[in-house]
């Protein structure tokens, strides 16, 4: 059967679609690399790429031993962290990829803290969209992400971290603003900005809203990149959108007051976890992460709404 360093040869392929990348990565010379899986696929009687395709790919064949090939290198993996002592304090490369509508706001929490506490990691912080970061961790590129969740994937395991509760932010002179807390029925579709597509943010507005996906300015059709982007195009033109609490809570209380209400009887919330693959091996760095973060949130998420309050919000 394959050796652990043939996979291994195998997945580094498969993760950079090139073969001469693979073996730089691996530091290793390409002619060895290639007749190794060359020795692999006779082994096992399967021709794993399709080197015709630029970049290389799996065939389907290929695809099917994905799974169990990742497996049996996790494995081996997880022997060797083993075998250096589970009270070894965590070290190591760690990618972790961060959406964008939570990256500005819940990176502060915890970086400078992680750095401080566990020197040993090297921290590599990436700001993607969910789509992109699903496919990373599924091709083992990224070790890990903060994601809005229930994602509904079964390779993925997922650690809440918390409810992030949606708000109304609106122009100054908009009527809603005159009551304390709004309602989701009391939402213009026809006055309500929107994050361009590819923000999960975006859809789960949708989903809530049960909106057509677009937002209009008379003839001017326009999705926001940012929450700051749609905060200042709303206050010069009027209108409301709606933001979670990991960013509001970064605006001037001034601005909070005059221009942000809370959902009254059921608040729309999305969850907020640390996800990572199933088969991961970076357990001790992935625990280590999901303690500081919790131990660094802010007040305002800490508290948990009762079930009957809240309105969880879809991801897709």
């Amino acid at each position: 059967m394959p050796t652990i360093t043939q996979l291994t040869y195998v997945l580094a392929v498969h993760e950079t679609g090139h073969f001469g990348r693979a073996a730089e990565k691996l530091g290793v010379s390409q002619p060895t690399l290639s007749s190794q899986i060359q020795k692999v696929e006779q082994e096992l009687g399967v021709t794993l790429f399709d080197r015709q395709a630029k970049p290389i790919v799996l065939t389907e064949r290929g695809e099917h031993l994905l799974d169990p090939m990742r497996e049996v290198v996790t494995a081996s993996e997880r022997l060797a962290a083993a075998a250096t002592g589970e009270s070894a304090e965590p070290a190591g490369n760690f990618t972790l990829g961060v959406i964008p509508t939570l990256a500005p706001y819940v990176l502060p929490w915890f970086l400078q803290e992680l750095t401080d506490d566990y020197p040993a990691v090297e921290l590599t912080v990436l700001e993607r969209p969910t789509d992109t970061i699903l496919a990373e961790i599924g091709a083992n590129r990224m070790d890990g992400a903060i994601l809005a969740t229930p994602l509904g994937e079964a390779s993925i395991d997922e650690h809440v971290l918390f409810y992030d509760p949606f708000h109304l932010y609106a122009h100054v002179d908009d009527p809603l603003l005159q009551k304390d807390t709004v309602e989701v029925n009391d939402i213009d579709s026809e006055k309500l900005w929107l994050l361009e597509d590819g923000h999960c943010f975006r859809a789960q507005v949708i989903n809530l809203c049960g909106l057509h996906e677009r937002s209009l300015l008379g003839n001017v059709r326009f999705a926001g990149g940012s929450f700051e982007t749609l905060r200042h195009l709303i206050d010069a033109t009027g209108g409301y959108t709606l933001v979670p609490e990991t960013f509001a809570r970064t605006l001037p209380r001034s601005v909070r007051k005059r221009a942000i209400r809370p959902f009254g009887e059921r608040v729309p919330t999305r969850e907020v976890s640390l996800v990572t693959h199933r088969l991961s091996w970076k357990s001790e760095i992935r625990d280590a992460l999901a303690d500081v973060i919790e131990r660094r949130m802010p007040r305002s998420l800490r508290g948990e709404l009762a079930d009957e309050e809240v309105l969880p919000i879809r991801v897709h």
